[in-house]
């Protein structure tokens, strides 16, 4: 039986670390990257610079026997533990069986399913991450969109290094891209190998990953830049331009960035890696957020035409149109939702139904919601149906809407600056979201659903 050593302190020293490996029959794998921090006080100051508040939700990878969690769980609203080592979870189920607010979860944090974090929200990320899953765990949690708004980890330097790195930087590579994508890394502190047991042979270095400030870069699709770095890295001593699509034509997407068009990937900075992103995305509206001389019908409470106007018109006085909103389904019965980018005139950053979007003048409500679902999504091969209406109302922002479903399971493609990402959530989880945290959410979105909920069930 696992004695609970940790219950003799608040907080972990080296003598009741050690304790602890000894009681759960731990002897640290070489394999599985377990250096266990055994000094206090660098302990207490790497959860200071997280930050913690009353009212977060902590996620902690691989705690390992505690030496972090000890000081964050008095701090936070609720600390959910993901620990990889089967002996290790166990320990750590005992030794906060009677602190509700306190979750174990057995599991690699490389594929534990983040998605419940959206309802905790606000969340911060605490990792001593092995250097083998260090990349792996931090995609998992940290690619956009995500519920973290702030992380501290602790890796061997030369990870970080690998992070942190910038353009002529040996170092520099799809590592980097990928975490200065959506956030601004900062090194905050050297720790020596005697700060561990059993010590590594090289230094370790904590991380401070805050977000990258909103629209500090141009609306890009995530998905097609990474596909586009993982080709030009997979070889990165050659031209890039030989592992690039044939179109568009390269001596112009190298002229409009200023570089070479021997160029390798290297040698492209973040900015420039998203303006040839923009550059090869095939999408037509990738870069139309919305025009405010699109022409809609202007209808009464009965939803008859009464002239058309502007979007801008429309929306600057309230005038009562027509909208559609499309709920789309795959078939482990998730809804995908979509984040509204943050060009969006109305409700940006939020998320909203799967596709979403006004009627022109002259279209049926069938045809604008096929018509939506190509734009937004590029679906065209799929059967929806109509589950309802919302009358206008201030929450539907002064529309008439017709709410459909459709079942779908291929890969969609959206238009960057309209959406910032597409994610399928369990409709429980939706449910806990929206009563959680409807400001998540736009302002028809909760009504929709509900009718969606009524006809569909779970």
């Amino acid at each position: 039986m696992v004695q609970n050593s940790a219950r003799m302190s608040p907080h972990m020293n080296a003598t009741q670390i050690r304790q602890v490996l000894e009681d759960t029959g731990v002897n640290p794998s070489k394999s599985l990257g377990q250096n266990f921090l055994v000094d206090e006080n660098i302990a207490r100051w790497i959860v200071s610079q997280l930050e913690i508040e009353p009212t977060d939700c902590v996620v902690e990878v691989g705690p390992g026997t505690g030496a972090l969690t000890e000081h964050m769980a008095p701090l936070c609203r609720k600390l959910i533990l993901v620990e990889y080592d089967a002996r290790l979870a166990e320990y750590q189920k005992k030794r906060w069986a009677d602190t509700p607010h306190v979750e174990v979860h057995h599991a690699d944090g490389a594929s534990w399913d983040p998605r419940p974090l959206f309802a905790e929200q606000p969340v911060k990320f605490m990792g001593n991450l092995p250097y083998s899953a260090g990349g792996a765990i931090l995609a998992n949690f940290l690619t956009s969109p995500c519920a973290v708004s702030r992380a501290v980890v602790m890796l061997q330097k030369e990870f970080i290094d690998r992070i942190l790195a910038q353009p002529g930087d040996e170092a520099y590579g799809l590592l980097s891209l990928r975490i200065q994508m959506d956030w601004v890394p900062r090194a905050l502190k050297t720790v020596p190998p005697e700060a561990f047991n059993p010590r590594p042979k090289i230094d370790s270095t904590v991380m401070l990953l805050t977000p990258r400030a909103p629209q500090s870069l141009p609306p890009y699709d995530h998905r097609l830049m990474d596909e586009l770095m993982r080709r030009c890295f997979a070889q990165r001593r050659k031209q890039m331009h030989k592992q690039l699509p044939d179109t568009p034509d390269w001596s112009e997407v190298s002229a409009a960035l200023g570089i070479s068009p021997t160029a390798r990937p290297e040698e492209l900075g973040l900015e420039q890696w998203v303006r040839l992103t923009n550059a090869y995305d095939p999408h037509p509206l990738a870069a139309v957020a919305q025009k405010d001389d699109e022409l809609f019908d202007v209808v009464d409470e009965q939803d008859n035409v009464l002239r058309q106007a502007t979007r801008k018109e429309v929306h600057d006085n309230g005038l009562i149109h027509r909208a559609v909103h499309v709920l789309v389904f795959n078939k482990k019965h998730d809804c995908l939702l979509q984040q509204r980018s943050l060009l969006k005139d109305r409700h940006p950053g939020v998320w909203d139904s799967s596709a979403a979007g006004h009627l022109d003048a002259g279209e049926d409500y069938d045809a604008a919601a096929r018509r939506e679902l190509e734009e937004e999504l590029g679906i065209t091969d799929t059967k929806i149906i109509r589950l309802g209406t919302l009358p206008p109302s201030e929450e539907t922002g002064m529309e008439h809407v017709a709410l459909y479903a459709a079942l779908y399971n291929g890969r969609v493609h959206f238009p960057a600056a309209e959406i910032s990402g597409v994610v399928p959530f369990p409709a429980k989880l939706i449910d806990r979201w929206l009563a959680a945290r409807p400001q998540d959410f736009a302002n028809s979105f909760a009504a929709c659903w509900q009718i969606a909920r009524t006809m569909l069930g779970d």
